[in-house]
């Protein structure tokens, strides 16, 4: 290797090209530092002396990857974790789907199988306790959706749809929704299987979430459009498309506590604030931030990964490919803060009873950041691959984590204030 060679890191997407290595560089930045994780082959990063001289990156990561904060791993799964659900009665039981085609339901205290949700032929994606927490219900890539008693640890119910998008349980009822690849939502009764079909021009339904009163669904479609639906009546109350709508798919969805707004976030980096009673867009957020670095494609490294309502504060919080977490006023909808993290932010979450909002991103970290001042308040690692997913308990006081590294984690997170 010429080593008077130029170093050049691009980031395309979630593509990494590494090209040669210039030795005798300055210090790299903290920002060539974001290396995902998952590519670095710990085993073999010892090779060539002369080769790491000056280049911190592997021992920096070798040293993160060692540090585990988790009070609990969770290891039963053979491929990646992608989706985690905690039991909302207790919070004592999580769900975890993975890679392996497999979904289990484990106590959070000691990491005990309760059952496995067998019968899956494809990933699982989808995991979530019912409002009660008397069923689990899990849903694979093909489109096999499954319901257990976790009682009798039994399956009580089954259904087969198209390619699976989303799956969500209603808030207060024995009710299973679930978004297809086709456009369509479905709606059952369990264990009855009493259904129903929502239909849509055919492009796929990204994102669902019921709203608290039962009686509504906002879903988010492919092509931008959002759709208030009446469960009821099964029609749409309300279509918001064209100028109105987004201008890349749906990625993600939140209601405020009432309901009585929405957020969607999509991949053409735009956030929009609906109110569900008037279908009017009463707000739109975007963050002017610089590229992620390399990218040729503004839209797709900006793209809207998840978005949140605060319960105690007129805040919002919307997190971004490029590792950017905003801090929006709600009232006034100006940008209060930016929290920058090293590599793309997948999920965020609001505690339920305070000013503090949750993220975990393809560094394979847990962060929580205080939304007034817009700090970190603390960190925590463990997970040798990124976090696809994590849920915080009621009081804020564990997270369980899903990972690409096959492993789900439960973290206890600690704060001076509690």
């Amino acid at each position: 290797m010429d080593n008077s060679e130029e170093n050049t890191v691009e980031l395309h997407g979630d593509e990494e090209i590494i090209e040669v290595i210039d030795l005798n560089a300055t210090e790299p930045g903290p920002d060539d530092l974001a290396d995902d994780l998952e590519d670095v082959d710990f085993e073999d990063a010892g090779n060539g002396d002369d080769y790491n001289e000056g280049w911190e990156t592997e021992d920096e990561m070798e040293a993160e990857a060692e540090q585990d904060d988790s009070e609990l791993t969770f290891s039963k799964h053979t491929g990646c974790v992608f989706c985690v659900s905690l039991d909302p009665a207790t919070n004592s039981l999580a769900v975890t789907g993975g890679e392996d085609d497999k979904a289990y339901v484990w106590r959070v205290s000691d990491g005990e199988v309760l059952f496995e949700c067998t019968g899956h032929k494809d990933s699982v994606t989808c995991v979530l306790f019912s409002h009660d927490s008397s069923m689990v219900a899990s849903g694979d890539m093909s489109g096999l959706i499954k319901v257990w008693k976790v009682e009798t640890k039994e399956e009580i119910w089954s259904f087969e749809v198209g390619d699976l998008e989303w799956l969500e349980w209603h808030p207060c009822a024995p009710v299973l929704l679930a978004g297809t690849d086709d456009g369509n939502m479905w709606m059952w009764k369990i264990p009855s299987g009493e259904c129903k079909t929502f239909q849509s021009p055919a492009c796929q339904a990204t994102s669902g979430k019921v709203l608290p009163d039962g009686k509504r669904a906002v879903v988010g479609y492919e092509d931008g459009t959002v759709r208030l639906w009446d469960l009821k009546q099964s029609n749409a109350i309300h279509v918001i498309k064209g100028q109105d709508g987004h201008q890349g798919a749906l990625t993600c969805l939140a209601c405020n506590k009432d309901g009585s707004l929405v957020l969607t976030g999509s991949v053409d980096g735009l956030t929009k604030l609906i109110n569900t009673a008037t279908g009017k867009v009463v707000g739109v957020f975007s963050v002017e931030g610089d590229k992620a670095k390399g990218s040729k494609d503004e839209e797709e490294s900006n793209s809207v990964e998840s978005v949140g309502f605060c319960n105690v504060l007129p805040l919002i919080a919307v997190a971004y490919l490029d590792g950017t977490l905003a801090i929006y006023d709600l009232s006034t909808q100006v940008l209060r803060h930016k929290c920058q993290h090293e590599a793309g932010i997948v999920h965020l979450q609001w505690e339920e009873t305070s000013s503090v909002v949750a993220t975990c991103s393809l560094d394979g970290a847990l962060r929580l950041w205080d939304a007034r001042a817009g700090n970190m308040v603390s960190e925590y690692r463990g997970h040798t691959s990124e976090i696809l997913d994590f849920t915080l308990n009621k009081e804020a006081s564990l997270a369980v984590t899903a990972s690409g590294d096959n492993q789900a984690k439960v973290f206890c997170l600690q704060r001076p204030d509690r």
